[in-house]
């Protein structure tokens, strides 16, 4: 059966994206939506065919796979109001795990989650809906990650760690054992973090 899938965003996390995708042969056919002024180029030769308004058009014509594929930045609004709007128009939200990566049989992933190269979910681990768990980013056993999280690249969660939604772990973090981390969490990169952090908190290497 061909399936064909959107990606929506061409900028560089849309490429680690492809990248990962591309060589699982999963979609018959992919398009790229961008800004108008985009339309007709192309990324790893994957054409660029629509803006955000040509949505409903491009679902009829066949294309009833969506995934938003730009980065997680401080503000998740953006990747929250997609998420909504790519569901409300009906396309199914997949999963892109790079080949490379290991994911537990016995963890559960959201949708719309993207898992990038060497990346390690272990046994037992909960991961909400939008999430990027990034470059050779290690999740371990029995750790509960909300919906719309970036672990960065080799972040390393070491075990039954807790993190609520829309929070960002910086690339290199090494979270302790069964710390919790809150909603809206911005966390630097390189900090090791031994204790709870509040919702809302940010936590940097200078302090």
């Amino acid at each position: 059966m061909l399936k064909k899938l959107l990606l929506i965003g061409g900028g560089g996390h849309c490429k680690s994206v492809l990248d990962s995708l591309l060589p699982t042969r999963e979609y018959s056919e992919i398009g790229i939506i961008e800004k108008s002024a985009e339309i007709g180029d192309s990324i790893f030769g994957i054409p660029i065919i629509g803006v955000d308004e040509d949505l409903p058009r491009l679902f009829r014509q066949g294309y009833k796979n969506a995934f938003f594929a730009v980065g997680s930045t401080a503000n998740p609004t953006m990747r929250v109001k997609f998420f909504q709007e790519l569901k409300d128009y009906g396309f199914q939200i997949p999963n892109i795990i790079d080949p490379s990566a290991a994911v537990s049989p016995y963890a559960k992933l959201g949708r719309g989650v993207f898992v990038g190269k060497n990346a390690v979910i272990n046994a037992d681990v909960e991961i909400g809906n939008g999430t990027i768990i990034n470059t050779a980013a290690i999740i371990e056993y029995e750790c509960r990650i909300g919906n719309f999280v970036h672990i960065a690249p080799t972040a390393v969660l070491t075990g039954a760690v807790e993190v609520g939604d829309y929070t960002h772990i910086g690339t290199g973090c090494i979270v302790k054992k069964k710390v919790s981390i809150g909603s809206y969490a911005m966390i630097g990169a390189g900090v090791v973090v031994a204790n709870n952090i509040r919702d809302g908190m940010i936590v940097s290497l200078g302090g």
